[in-house]
């Protein structure tokens, strides 16, 4: 089914900076469009969405990290609705890239450069090199539209934030979060890069809509990564830290080895070494994002191919 269509192909918008021709519709709220100067952008709008406004809020406050994050260009001033922001347009995502390829090699996916709440290989973006399709140019973080402090009352109250396969356990938990549950969502998305193939281990077996899918995201968790350690009690609430050891009690504790059922052929050990380093059910022993950028897997120049 045909998304709905705000804008018409062809249609000119007015922002403050400059004009826009509407030429493809990617989805309900999405398009491309063209600049005065013939350079692609992309129309992002989204009628009285507190989350468009937030995501302009915080491309603006995150302005000189343009290297990194998608930036955000201009604001539409005409027609006045629905909203919308001109962002900088780029060739792909994480997910659509590694469907092309197949599996990303090594070091294509070492090229990583407020809580976002959301990190997922749809919401990194890239350019491919001129002259080298399967080589990136560009990788940048997009939407923020669910950006937030870590002091926020939303991070404080564990308010459920991101994608079910990619949400660190704290928030599947409903407790206080903050930058160590974008670094599991990190390592969720790098996870899923080194596997190939749009395939999670998180990812559970039951559909997206089934009422026990994010518990069994949690059971996941515990069986790949796990158990969940004892200290997890010190910032958990009595009854969620219950709910955990319910939830314990009911998979064999032989089951909850890391990586059990992984041989080297789906994942190299030198990865798997990488991922424990990140994948810490205790969110207080995940490494920062300064930590993980001088970690030696980083580091690493052999273009060791799976």
């Amino acid at each position: 089914m045909a998304s709905k269509s705000v804008f018409s192909m062809g249609q000119r918008l007015t922002g403050s900076r400059g004009t826009y021709k509407i030429s493809k519709q990617f989805s309900e709220f999405v398009y491309l469009a063209s600049s005065s100067q013939e350079t692609p952008v992309v129309i992002k709008h989204a009628a009285g969405h507190w989350r468009l406004g937030s995501e302009r809020d915080a491309l603006r406050r995150f302005k000189n990290d343009s290297r990194v994050i998608r930036p955000f260009l201009d604001e539409i001033k005409g027609p006045s609705e629905p909203q919308s922001i001109v962002l900088e347009y780029l060739a792909d995502d994480l997910r659509d890239a590694g469907k092309k390829q197949g599996r990303l090699t090594r070091q294509d996916t070492k090229y990583q450069g407020y809580v976002h709440c959301d990190i997922k290989p749809r919401n990194v973006l890239v350019n491919y090199g001129a002259g080298t399709p399967n080589i990136f140019s560009d990788v940048k973080l997009a939407d923020l539209g669910c950006v937030a402090h870590q002091d926020s009352k939303f991070a404080r109250a564990g308010k459920m934030t991101g994608t079910s396969v990619f949400r660190a356990p704290e928030v599947h938990l409903g407790e206080p979060w903050g930058t160590p549950s974008d670094i599991w969502s990190f390592g969720v998305t790098i996870l899923g890069l080194i596997w190939g193939h749009n395939f999670h281990v998180l990812e559970p077996e039951v559909p997206e809509a089934h009422k026990n899918y994010d518990v069994t995201v949690v059971v996941n968790q515990h069986v790949i990564f796990g158990p969940f350690p004892d200290s997890l009690a010190e910032i958990c609430s009595e009854g969620t830290w219950e709910d955990v050891k319910l939830l314990m009690s009911r998979v064999p504790f032989e089951w909850t080895k890391p990586f059990r059922w992984i041989t080297e052929r789906e994942i190299c050990n030198e990865d798997k070494a990488f991922m424990l380093r990140v994948m810490r059910l205790d969110p207080r022993d995940r490494p920062t994002a300064d930590e993980l950028l001088e970690d030696e897997w980083f580091a690493e120049t052999s273009e060791r191919t799976h």
